[in-house]
Protein backbone atom coordinates (compact mmCIF):
# COMPACT_ATOMS: atom_id res chain seq x y z
CA UNK A 1 0.00 0.00 0.00
CA UNK A 2 1.44 3.44 -0.95
CA UNK A 3 2.03 5.52 2.05
CA UNK A 4 1.22 9.15 1.51
CA UNK A 5 -0.59 12.19 2.03
CA UNK A 6 -4.56 12.06 -0.01
CA UNK A 7 -5.79 15.93 0.51
CA UNK A 8 -9.74 14.69 1.90
CA UNK A 9 -9.08 11.35 2.38
CA UNK A 10 -9.41 9.39 5.85
CA UNK A 11 -6.24 8.45 7.57
CA UNK A 12 -6.37 4.46 7.82
CA UNK A 13 -2.96 2.65 9.35
CA UNK A 14 -1.09 2.52 6.19
CA UNK A 15 -2.33 6.15 4.79
CA UNK A 16 -1.33 8.86 7.47
CA UNK A 17 -1.88 12.67 6.68
CA UNK A 18 0.50 15.14 8.16
CA UNK A 19 -2.02 17.92 10.01
CA UNK A 20 -2.82 21.46 9.24
CA UNK A 21 -0.66 22.83 5.63
CA UNK A 22 1.57 20.52 5.43
CA UNK A 23 -1.36 18.18 3.51
CA UNK A 24 -1.34 20.80 0.63
CA UNK A 25 1.76 20.44 0.00
CA UNK A 26 3.15 19.22 -3.59
CA UNK A 27 4.35 15.44 -4.14
CA UNK A 28 8.28 15.91 -4.76
CA UNK A 29 9.43 12.56 -4.22
CA UNK A 30 7.22 9.08 -4.79
CA UNK A 31 8.39 5.69 -4.44
CA UNK A 32 6.48 2.46 -5.51
CA UNK A 33 6.20 -0.68 -4.79
CA UNK A 34 10.50 -0.97 -4.20
CA UNK A 35 11.67 -4.53 -4.46
CA UNK A 36 15.42 -4.80 -3.27
CA UNK A 37 16.85 -8.90 -2.98
CA UNK A 38 20.03 -9.91 -2.72
CA UNK A 39 20.07 -13.21 -3.37
CA UNK A 40 17.42 -15.33 -1.70
CA UNK A 41 17.29 -12.48 0.51
CA UNK A 42 14.54 -9.43 0.13
CA UNK A 43 15.90 -6.00 2.04
CA UNK A 44 12.56 -4.25 0.33
CA UNK A 45 9.06 -5.92 0.07
CA UNK A 46 7.16 -3.93 -1.85
CA UNK A 47 7.89 -0.15 -0.46
CA UNK A 48 5.33 2.58 -1.29
CA UNK A 49 6.05 6.06 -0.11
CA UNK A 50 5.33 9.45 -1.46
CA UNK A 51 7.01 12.45 0.65
CA UNK A 52 6.08 16.13 -0.22
CA UNK A 53 7.69 19.06 -1.13
CA UNK A 54 9.85 20.80 1.71
CA UNK A 55 9.51 17.89 3.96
CA UNK A 56 11.64 16.49 6.56
CA UNK A 57 11.30 12.61 6.46
CA UNK A 58 13.15 9.99 9.05
CA UNK A 59 13.22 6.32 8.04
CA UNK A 60 13.94 4.66 11.58
CA UNK A 61 14.12 1.35 12.20
CA UNK A 62 16.38 -1.14 13.85
CA UNK A 63 19.60 -2.54 11.66
CA UNK A 64 18.50 -4.66 8.78
CA UNK A 65 15.22 -3.19 9.06
CA UNK A 66 15.84 -1.89 4.90
CA UNK A 67 16.29 1.56 6.15
CA UNK A 68 19.53 2.28 4.48
CA UNK A 69 18.70 0.17 0.89
CA UNK A 70 16.00 1.96 0.53
CA UNK A 71 17.62 5.98 1.06
CA UNK A 72 20.52 4.03 -1.44
CA UNK A 73 18.25 3.46 -4.28
CA UNK A 74 16.36 6.77 -3.78
CA UNK A 75 20.41 8.57 -4.72
CA UNK A 76 21.11 5.58 -7.15
CA UNK A 77 23.56 3.80 -5.56
CA UNK A 78 22.29 0.63 -5.18
CA UNK A 79 19.89 0.36 -8.16
CA UNK A 80 16.28 -1.72 -7.15
CA UNK A 81 15.28 -5.00 -7.95
CA UNK A 82 12.14 -3.49 -9.14
CA UNK A 83 9.91 -0.75 -8.96
CA UNK A 84 9.98 3.08 -9.64
CA UNK A 85 10.91 6.15 -8.27
CA UNK A 86 9.80 9.44 -9.40
CA UNK A 87 11.50 13.06 -8.07
CA UNK A 88 9.96 16.32 -9.03
CA UNK A 89 7.47 14.24 -11.63
CA UNK A 90 10.88 12.78 -13.56
CA UNK A 91 11.82 8.84 -13.48
CA UNK A 92 14.96 8.07 -12.33
CA UNK A 93 14.26 5.02 -11.14
CA UNK A 94 17.04 3.60 -13.71
CA UNK A 95 19.29 6.82 -13.61
CA UNK A 96 22.74 7.01 -12.18
CA UNK A 97 23.64 9.01 -9.59
CA UNK A 98 25.24 12.05 -11.22
CA UNK A 99 21.94 12.51 -13.59
CA UNK A 100 19.77 12.93 -9.95
CA UNK A 101 19.33 15.63 -7.64
CA UNK A 102 20.40 15.43 -4.35
CA UNK A 103 23.03 16.18 -2.30
CA UNK A 104 24.09 13.62 0.36
CA UNK A 105 25.75 13.12 3.61
CA UNK A 106 27.26 10.35 5.25
CA UNK A 107 28.39 9.21 8.80
CA UNK A 108 31.52 9.71 7.98
CA UNK A 109 31.69 12.99 6.58
CA UNK A 110 34.09 12.31 3.62
CA UNK A 111 35.39 15.39 3.49
CA UNK A 112 38.41 16.14 1.51
CA UNK A 113 41.64 16.09 3.86
CA UNK A 114 44.07 17.80 1.35
CA UNK A 115 41.42 20.46 0.12
CA UNK A 116 40.84 23.50 2.65
CA UNK A 117 37.34 23.74 4.06
CA UNK A 118 36.08 26.72 1.30
CA UNK A 119 37.36 24.00 -1.38
CA UNK A 120 35.76 21.59 0.20
CA UNK A 121 32.45 23.47 -0.60
CA UNK A 122 33.03 24.83 -3.36
CA UNK A 123 34.02 21.09 -4.79
CA UNK A 124 30.50 20.49 -6.62
CA UNK A 125 30.05 24.04 -7.90
CA UNK A 126 33.42 23.31 -9.16
CA UNK A 127 32.65 20.24 -11.25
CA UNK A 128 30.16 21.57 -12.95
CA UNK A 129 32.02 24.74 -14.02
CA UNK A 130 30.49 27.40 -12.50
CA UNK A 131 31.73 31.22 -13.01
CA UNK A 132 34.45 31.78 -10.14
CA UNK A 133 32.64 35.27 -8.64
CA UNK A 134 29.24 32.82 -8.52
CA UNK A 135 31.62 30.13 -6.66
CA UNK A 136 33.24 32.76 -3.81
CA UNK A 137 29.67 34.01 -3.85
CA UNK A 138 28.06 31.03 -3.03
CA UNK A 139 30.37 29.32 -0.79
CA UNK A 140 31.10 32.46 1.49
CA UNK A 141 26.55 32.36 1.69
CA UNK A 142 27.24 28.73 2.84
CA UNK A 143 30.11 29.34 5.35
CA UNK A 144 27.89 32.05 7.15
CA UNK A 145 24.70 30.41 7.26
CA UNK A 146 26.68 27.57 9.23
CA UNK A 147 28.45 29.66 10.95
CA UNK A 148 31.79 28.53 10.18
CA UNK A 149 33.23 31.74 7.88
CA UNK A 150 36.11 32.04 9.95
CA UNK A 151 37.12 28.45 9.19
CA UNK A 152 37.01 28.98 5.82
CA UNK A 153 41.27 28.47 5.39
CA UNK A 154 41.26 25.28 7.73
CA UNK A 155 41.33 21.92 6.72
CA UNK A 156 38.83 19.44 7.88
CA UNK A 157 41.42 17.67 10.46
CA UNK A 158 41.60 21.28 11.82
CA UNK A 159 38.10 20.97 13.44
CA UNK A 160 35.66 19.17 15.55
CA UNK A 161 33.61 16.49 14.64
CA UNK A 162 30.72 19.05 14.98
CA UNK A 163 32.19 21.47 12.80
CA UNK A 164 33.21 19.22 9.60
CA UNK A 165 29.63 17.76 9.55
CA UNK A 166 28.18 21.04 9.16
CA UNK A 167 30.44 21.82 6.66
CA UNK A 168 29.61 18.15 4.81
CA UNK A 169 25.76 19.50 4.67
CA UNK A 170 27.25 22.94 3.30
CA UNK A 171 28.76 21.21 0.27
CA UNK A 172 25.99 18.91 -0.01
CA UNK A 173 23.64 22.21 -0.22
CA UNK A 174 26.28 23.98 -2.45
CA UNK A 175 24.23 23.26 -5.80
CA UNK A 176 20.97 23.98 -4.19
CA UNK A 177 19.67 20.06 -4.95
CA UNK A 178 16.18 19.29 -4.71
CA UNK A 179 16.29 16.67 -2.24
CA UNK A 180 18.88 16.37 0.86
CA UNK A 181 19.87 12.62 1.24
CA UNK A 182 21.20 12.01 5.63
CA UNK A 183 22.59 8.86 6.54
CA UNK A 184 22.63 8.42 10.06
CA UNK A 185 24.68 11.92 9.92
CA UNK A 186 24.98 12.70 13.56
CA UNK A 187 25.45 8.94 15.10
CA UNK A 188 29.62 9.51 15.04
CA UNK A 189 29.18 12.97 17.64
CA UNK A 190 28.90 12.58 20.96
CA UNK A 191 25.67 12.94 22.47
CA UNK A 192 25.66 17.10 23.28
CA UNK A 193 27.15 17.63 19.94
CA UNK A 194 24.16 15.75 18.11
CA UNK A 195 21.89 17.44 20.52
CA UNK A 196 23.04 20.69 19.48
CA UNK A 197 23.52 19.39 15.75
CA UNK A 198 20.33 18.00 15.11
CA UNK A 199 18.62 21.90 16.18
CA UNK A 200 20.89 23.06 13.58
CA UNK A 201 20.56 20.79 10.76
CA UNK A 202 16.42 21.33 11.23
CA UNK A 203 16.65 25.01 11.19
CA UNK A 204 19.00 24.66 7.85
CA UNK A 205 16.64 22.85 6.20
CA UNK A 206 13.50 25.35 7.24
CA UNK A 207 15.29 27.97 6.44
CA UNK A 208 16.21 26.14 2.75
CA UNK A 209 12.76 24.76 2.76
CA UNK A 210 14.78 21.29 0.80
CA UNK A 211 12.84 17.82 0.65
CA UNK A 212 15.11 15.97 3.04
CA UNK A 213 15.04 12.35 3.85
CA UNK A 214 17.09 10.92 6.81
CA UNK A 215 18.07 7.40 7.70
CA UNK A 216 18.54 6.97 11.87
CA UNK A 217 18.46 4.08 14.87
CA UNK A 218 18.09 6.88 17.14
CA UNK A 219 14.54 7.16 18.42
CA UNK A 220 14.78 10.79 20.18
CA UNK A 221 16.73 12.13 16.98
CA UNK A 222 13.50 11.22 14.67
CA UNK A 223 11.15 12.39 17.17
CA UNK A 224 12.86 15.86 17.63
CA UNK A 225 13.49 16.67 13.80
CA UNK A 226 11.10 15.00 11.74
CA UNK A 227 8.11 15.92 9.83
CA UNK A 228 7.34 12.63 10.01
CA UNK A 229 8.69 9.60 10.37
CA UNK A 230 8.57 6.41 8.32
CA UNK A 231 8.85 3.58 10.71
CA UNK A 232 10.64 0.42 8.92
CA UNK A 233 10.70 -3.50 9.72
CA UNK A 234 11.78 -6.33 7.94
CA UNK A 235 12.45 -4.23 4.58
CA UNK A 236 8.38 -2.83 4.80
CA UNK A 237 6.86 0.21 6.12
CA UNK A 238 5.05 -0.69 9.85
CA UNK A 239 3.69 3.18 9.76
CA UNK A 240 3.90 6.23 8.45
CA UNK A 241 3.53 9.53 10.78
CA UNK A 242 3.94 12.92 12.73
CA UNK A 243 6.23 11.97 15.51
CA UNK A 244 2.95 12.64 17.64
CA UNK A 245 1.21 9.79 15.54
CA UNK A 246 4.12 7.25 15.65
CA UNK A 247 4.58 7.63 19.94
CA UNK A 248 1.02 8.52 20.58
CA UNK A 249 -1.08 6.17 18.33
CA UNK A 250 1.11 3.81 17.02
CA UNK A 251 -0.66 0.93 14.67
CA UNK A 252 1.31 -1.84 15.29
CA UNK A 253 2.69 -3.54 18.20
CA UNK A 254 6.47 -3.25 16.75
CA UNK A 255 5.94 0.03 16.14
CA UNK A 256 4.83 0.70 20.10
CA UNK A 257 7.68 -1.42 21.57
CA UNK A 258 10.28 0.34 18.85
CA UNK A 259 9.14 3.65 19.84
CA UNK A 260 9.57 4.31 22.98
CA UNK A 261 9.62 2.51 26.16
CA UNK A 262 6.79 0.18 26.63
CA UNK A 263 4.95 -2.09 29.57
CA UNK A 264 3.54 -5.30 27.33
CA UNK A 265 1.09 -7.02 29.42
CA UNK A 266 -0.59 -10.37 28.24
CA UNK A 267 -4.42 -10.28 28.10
CA UNK A 268 -7.56 -11.72 26.80
CA UNK A 269 -10.70 -9.55 25.32
CA UNK A 270 -13.41 -9.36 27.21
CA UNK A 271 -16.72 -7.33 26.42
CA UNK A 272 -17.89 -3.98 26.71
CA UNK A 273 -14.25 -2.49 26.32
CA UNK A 274 -12.13 -4.54 29.09
CA UNK A 275 -9.50 -7.22 29.27
CA UNK A 276 -8.75 -10.03 32.01
CA UNK A 277 -4.69 -10.03 32.74
CA UNK A 278 -3.34 -12.40 35.18
CA UNK A 279 -5.59 -11.37 38.55
CA UNK A 280 -7.22 -8.15 37.21
CA UNK A 281 -9.42 -7.05 34.70
CA UNK A 282 -8.45 -3.52 32.86
CA UNK A 283 -10.65 -0.85 30.99
CA UNK A 284 -8.70 0.03 27.45
CA UNK A 285 -9.00 1.98 24.27
CA UNK A 286 -10.97 0.99 21.41
CA UNK A 287 -10.13 -1.62 19.16
CA UNK A 288 -11.76 -4.09 16.92
CA UNK A 289 -10.32 -7.75 18.69
CA UNK A 290 -12.68 -10.04 18.91
CA UNK A 291 -13.88 -10.87 22.58
CA UNK A 292 -11.65 -14.02 23.51
CA UNK A 293 -8.64 -13.23 21.58
CA UNK A 294 -4.88 -13.44 23.29
CA UNK A 295 -3.70 -9.82 22.70
CA UNK A 296 -0.59 -7.64 24.24
CA UNK A 297 -2.04 -4.48 26.57
CA UNK A 298 0.69 -1.97 25.85
CA UNK A 299 1.00 1.49 28.34
CA UNK A 300 4.07 3.76 28.57
CA UNK A 301 5.95 4.30 31.72
CA UNK A 302 5.12 7.70 31.32
CA UNK A 303 1.32 7.51 30.88
CA UNK A 304 1.16 5.79 33.97
CA UNK A 305 -0.31 8.06 37.16
CA UNK A 306 0.84 7.82 40.49
CA UNK A 307 -1.64 8.69 43.35
CA UNK A 308 0.42 8.39 46.21
CA UNK A 309 2.26 6.10 48.49
CA UNK A 310 0.50 3.62 51.27
CA UNK A 311 -2.48 1.06 50.62
CA UNK A 312 -6.00 2.61 51.23
CA UNK A 313 -7.45 1.47 54.34
CA UNK A 314 -11.12 -0.11 54.76
CA UNK A 315 -13.04 2.72 55.39
CA UNK A 316 -11.06 5.60 54.99
CA UNK A 317 -11.77 8.26 51.86
CA UNK A 318 -11.67 7.47 48.72
CA UNK A 319 -9.20 10.59 47.42
CA UNK A 320 -9.22 9.47 43.96
CA UNK A 321 -12.95 8.93 42.94
CA UNK A 322 -14.38 6.53 40.62
CA UNK A 323 -10.91 6.74 38.57
CA UNK A 324 -10.86 3.22 36.68
CA UNK A 325 -7.81 0.87 36.29
CA UNK A 326 -6.55 1.86 39.63
CA UNK A 327 -3.60 -0.49 41.23
CA UNK A 328 -1.81 -0.70 44.11
CA UNK A 329 1.37 -1.37 44.06
CA UNK A 330 4.84 -2.23 45.99
CA UNK A 331 7.88 -0.27 44.45
CA UNK A 332 10.71 -2.45 44.40
CA UNK A 333 13.23 -0.72 42.61
CA UNK A 334 13.55 2.96 41.43
CA UNK A 335 15.94 4.34 38.59
CA UNK A 336 17.31 7.52 38.63
CA UNK A 337 17.82 9.21 35.18
CA UNK A 338 18.59 12.41 35.51
CA UNK A 339 15.01 14.24 34.72
CA UNK A 340 12.85 11.49 36.12
CA UNK A 341 12.88 8.45 38.34
CA UNK A 342 12.41 4.79 36.85
CA UNK A 343 10.08 2.99 39.32
CA UNK A 344 9.80 -0.72 38.90
CA UNK A 345 5.87 -2.17 40.64
CA UNK A 346 4.92 -5.33 41.27
CA UNK A 347 0.90 -6.15 42.20
CA UNK A 348 -0.94 -9.54 42.94
CA UNK A 349 -3.45 -8.56 40.52
CA UNK A 350 -0.62 -8.75 37.64
CA UNK A 351 0.95 -11.98 38.72
CA UNK A 352 4.31 -11.52 37.90
CA UNK A 353 5.12 -8.93 35.71
CA UNK A 354 6.54 -5.91 36.32
CA UNK A 355 5.19 -2.60 35.59
CA UNK A 356 8.03 0.24 34.91
CA UNK A 357 6.84 3.87 35.49
CA UNK A 358 8.53 6.61 34.90
CA UNK A 359 7.91 9.94 37.28
CA UNK A 360 8.80 13.13 37.78
CA UNK A 361 11.42 14.31 40.39
CA UNK A 362 8.77 16.44 41.78
CA UNK A 363 6.16 13.76 42.18
CA UNK A 364 8.47 11.59 43.91
CA UNK A 365 9.14 13.81 46.07
CA UNK A 366 5.87 15.15 46.73
CA UNK A 367 4.29 11.73 47.00
CA UNK A 368 7.25 10.74 49.05
CA UNK A 369 8.01 7.59 46.89
CA UNK A 370 11.04 5.44 47.90
CA UNK A 371 11.95 1.47 47.34
CA UNK A 372 9.76 -0.73 49.31
CA UNK A 373 7.06 1.33 49.80
CA UNK A 374 2.97 1.09 48.61
CA UNK A 375 1.85 2.94 45.73
CA UNK A 376 -2.01 3.12 44.15
CA UNK A 377 -1.06 3.93 40.45
CA UNK A 378 -4.03 4.32 37.41
CA UNK A 379 -3.77 3.35 34.15
CA UNK A 380 -6.21 5.85 32.16
CA UNK A 381 -8.32 3.77 29.84
CA UNK A 382 -7.37 5.86 26.46
CA UNK A 383 -3.73 4.96 26.86
CA UNK A 384 -3.88 1.25 27.25
CA UNK A 385 -3.60 0.15 23.87
CA UNK A 386 -4.20 -3.24 22.27
CA UNK A 387 -2.64 -5.29 20.09
CA UNK A 388 -3.42 -8.59 18.71
CA UNK A 389 -0.67 -11.23 20.40
CA UNK A 390 2.77 -11.26 18.06
CA UNK A 391 2.86 -14.95 16.49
Amino acid sequence: MRHEILAGAPATPTDVSLAGAGAAMPSYLEIEALWKVFGKFAALKGVSLTVKEGEFVCFLGPSGCGKTTLLRAIAGLDLQTQGTIRQGGRDISTLPPSKRDYGIVFQSYALFPNLTIERNIAFGLENAKRPKAEIQARVAELLDLVGLSAQAKKYPAQLSGGQQQRIALARAMAIAPGLLLLDEPLSALDAKVRVHLRHEIKELQRKLGVTTVMVTHDQEEALAMADRIVVMNHGVIEQVGTPTEVYRHPTTLFVADFIGETNKIPARVLANGRLASAGTELACAPHDIPVGSAVTAVIRPVDIIPHGTGARSPGAPDTVGTLENLVETAVVKMEFLGSFWRCRLTSPRFGDHVLVADLSINAVRRLRVAEGADMLIELPRDRVLVFAKEG
